[in-house]
């Protein structure tokens, strides 16, 4: 089955808010599972739990069948977000656009500007769909 990775902050910001928006639409065009991914960050000692993200999408959205919620904690929300890719061997990523540019700036430190989408297209092996609210 056909799997869409989609990161989004808590509480739910407007931006991951149109960001889900579109994973719902793709996850139900392509009658694929919804993964939706919250980072707790170490350092901001983020306490948000799997519970707390699916009331929110599901007060936002309704109840979403084939949705998986998942809370992970890292240090770095970019780094956080590629191994739950690579874990769950995802198809589609929809990521915002604000996330968009922290990758760039990551991927940039590591290999000197290169093309994000095309970067995340070679190393993942999935379609990444961006979202400008």
């Amino acid at each position: 089955m056909t799997l869409v990775v989609v990161p989004v902050r808590y509480p739910l910001t407007e931006h991951s808010r149109a960001t889900l928006a579109k994973a719902i639409r793709i996850a139900n065009e392509e009658d694929a599972a919804l993964s939706i991914l919250h980072v707790n960050l170490y350092q901001e000692n983020g306490r948000v739990t799997r519970t707390d993200l699916k009331e929110a999408v599901e007060d936002a959205f309704g109840y979403l069948s084939d949705a998986r919620y998942v809370v992970r904690s890292g240090f770095l929300v970019e780094e956080t977000i590629l191994d739950e890719i690579i874990d769950g061997d995802a198809d589609v990523v929809v990521i915002g656009q604000k996330q968009t540019s922290k990758w760039r700036e990551m991927i940039r430190r590591l290999l000197d500007d290169p093309d994000l989408e095309r970067f995340l297209d070679d190393e993942l092996d999935c379609r990444i769909v961006t979202v400008s609210r």
